[in-house]
């Protein structure tokens, strides 16, 4: 089975409060933790409104990231493409490709938020058409082409790219929240997909269903979408205990759901939780929960349940908050690098095999006590030794030493 990969996905969901210089500077710390503890991805947005999410330029983010960061693939997560020329977009993000060595990621969008599409006068209603729009115009000039094109909110006369992408092709992906959009998008054109939708119940059940809509647009276009190129995102928290998981999570879960997905986009359907018990048992402790609280066991579990309900993924996408303060935050990171990744990909699995068989094979190892003994032996200041040598008083380590009495009693 091929290697599960995992990322870190940044919107930034910030409650408002703290310093936005110290924010910006905090991300780029996980960043480069993130970095150095071998995760693969990460991802961060665009947004202009909500006062919670705060990076305006993914560009700006990642090329400061990439400065601190050795082989990390950094993505915009996302380019909310209405809102930009495709040539500027084209050319930021092969400026980015070469800042970074060639580690960037295309991520695109529609607009996620209505308040930033208000800003910028654009009609909601146009706004999917015209990512389409954009990726089959950047695509183009990714491959080098001079491009004409005259749309009703952009004009190009013989635009063509100065440089190309540092990579020889540079992976595009799409946003997918519940609607078939963002599918039918990836499949038209044959690129990646990262599956918002997926920290709800309701997303996690239709990841199949979603797959299907990226495969009929494929087939009906021509073109291949592969499971390797799909990322779903999850929300967690890890501790070594749930009890410390709950109690390191709970206030600022409650936080970021009544003051943020309440209070601020007022999202249809949800209340506001009442205590911090109840945010994280509504969270992650109902049937078919999609966020975990808990310990790096039970984020296996749901990474295994997420893989069959979903069919296989290629990417699993922690979804970055301020549930906990900072030091728990970067634990919680740094527990799922060392504990969840390695148990998902098998790492540890030769460990195990090595260790059982040295554990279920001790007959066989009794020759090298005898060796041992048999070189004591030959030496009669050592076999005199040997009546007053116990056990841990040999100087060699005790998985390989023998056992010296009984060898003794045996002679």
């Amino acid at each position: 089975m091929a290697r599960l990969k995992f990322g870190a996905f940044l919107a930034p969901h910030h409650p408002i409060g703290e310093h936005p210089m110290l924010q910006f500077r905090r991300d780029l710390d996980l960043v480069e933790q993130l970095d150095a503890l071998g995760y693969d991805e990460f991802w961060c947005g665009e947004h202009h409104s909500s006062g919670w999410e705060m990076i305006a330029s993914p560009e700006m983010f990642l090329a400061a990231a990439g400065e601190r960061t050795k082989r990390i693939k950094l993505g915009t997560g996302v380019v909310s493409l209405p809102y930009h020329h495709p040539y500027n977009v084209a050319q930021r993000m092969v400026q980015l490709d070469h800042m970074t060595g060639g580690r960037a990621i295309f991520g695109s969008g529609p607009g996620a938020l209505a308040s930033d599409a208000h800003t910028l006068g654009i009609d909601p209603m146009t706004q999917r058409d015209r990512q389409d729009e954009a990726i089959g115009i950047i695509r183009r000039l990714f491959n080098g082409e001079r491009v004409t094109a005259k749309s009703d909110w952009f004009t190009m006369n013989d635009a063509a790219l100065q440089i190309l992408p540092l990579q020889e092709e540079m992976p595009f992906v799409v946003a997918s929240q519940i609607s078939p959009s963002g599918m039918t998008l990836a499949g038209k054109y044959g690129i990646g997909i990262i599956s918002l939708g997926s920290m709800t119940t309701q997303g996690l059940m239709s990841l199949q269903q979603q797959w299907q809509f990226a495969e009929d647009a494929a087939k009906k276009h021509g073109t291949k979408v592969d499971r390797a190129d799909w990322r779903v995102l999850l929300t967690f928290h890890i501790a070594e205990t749930r009890e410390q998981a709950r109690k390191e999570a709970g206030a600022g879960l409650m936080r970021w759901h009544n003051e943020y997905n309440v209070g601020t986009l007022q999202r249809p359907g949800l209340t506001a939780f009442s205590s911090p018990d109840e945010a994280v048992d509504k969270t992650a402790f109902v049937e078919g929960a999609a966020s975990t609280i808990g310990t790096p066991d039970d984020l296996v579990k749901t990474i295994k349940n997420v893989m069959q309900v979903s069919g296989g993924v290629g990417a699993i996408i922690g979804f970055v908050h301020d549930w906990a303060n900072p030091e728990a935050t970067r634990r919680s990171w740094d527990m799922v690098a060392r504990y969840v990744v390695p148990e998902i990909n098998g790492y540890i699995d030769g460990l195990r095999r090595s260790q059982k068989f040295v554990i279920e094979n001790r007959a066989i190892f009794e020759r090298a006590g005898q060796a041992v003994m048999a070189k004591i032996m030959e030496n009669e200041k050592a076999a005199e030794a040997l009546k007053v040598t116990g056990p841990g008083r040999v100087a060699i380590p005790a998985v390989n030493a023998p056992d010296l009495q009984k060898e003794a009693a045996k002679r």
